[in-house]
């Protein structure tokens, strides 16, 4: 093959493959009489691990460190590895493609492209006039548009149907609209906090990642966006969880 063919071939430029020769990361292969580069499928197989590296964040320094330690190992476990990703990268582009396909057959929502099971969840779920919902609602639309809206997200939307189907819970909303003013010592907020813990279904602890719910990061942000009483509410909310889900993990509180 020529420069140009195994680029065409990899999926990158002839310049890239220039470069990576210039700096030493790809081997220069040998020439023909007329002067050309010769490459064969070693040189293809290399490359094409070159750019998937890359492509996960690598800087060429560290693709280079990869790559010594590649190079003891056979081709075919090299190729074996590349198809291996390459089946990976397939079933994503197919799950991307599905959710697009539910995405095109649904009507422009207010709140703009859904997950098709947030969809799900959110058609489920009473209309109701409380803010706490609506909040509630917000969380779940940035969550989706984050990115949570595949895999483990669509999970969590699932085990979060029950609780759109429960009358209770709406009862639950308007408790919490009512310490929208209040401080966060109110008396109040036990015993609803405790309420609000023990209705989320085991089903939800068991689609929620490692190490949350919690009080940093995410959490954080959720817990500014609300007044202190509803705070504290929450706050205790998580804690309640967070320690059902190590209890359910085996994990000692």
């Amino acid at each position: 093959m020529r420069i140009g063919e195994i680029a065409a071939l990899v999926g990158v430029t002839s310049r890239a493959v220039r470069h990576y020769h210039h700096i030493g990361l790809l081997p220069e292969p040998s020439r023909r009489a007329n002067g050309y580069r010769a490459y064969t499928v070693r040189d293809a197989v290399l490359l094409a691990r070159i750019r998937r590296l890359t492509e996960i964040g690598l800087s060429l320094d560290e693709v280079r460190d990869v790559l010594a330690d590649d190079a003891g190992r056979e081709l075919a476990e090299v190729l074996g590895e590349l198809d291996a990703d390459l089946a990976r990268q397939e079933r994503e582009i197919g799950e991307r493609r599905r959710v697009l396909a539910a995405l095109l057959e649904t009507p422009p929502a207010s709140d703009g492209p859904l997950s098709p099971a947030l969809a799900t969840l959110l058609e489920r779920a009473p209309a109701a006039g409380s803010p706490a919902a609506a909040k509630d609602r917000e969380h779940l639309l940035l969550l989706d548009a984050a990115g949570g809206g595949g895999g483990a997200g669509s999970e969590l939307y699932a085990a979060l149907r029950p609780l759109a189907d429960d009358p209770g819970v709406a009862v639950l909303y308007e408790r919490l609209d009512e310490l929208a003013g209040a401080p966060a010592d109110d008396p109040r907020v036990p015993a609803l906090a405790a309420d609000l813990a023990a209705a989320v279904p085991d089903e939800v602890l068991a689609v929620i990642p490692e190490g949350e719910p919690s009080a940093a990061g995410w959490g954080r942000a959720l817990l500014d966006d609300y007044p202190p009483a509803q705070r504290e509410v929450v706050r205790r909310v998580m804690e309640a969880l967070a320690v059902r889900v190590r209890t359910t993990r085996g994990r000692t509180p």
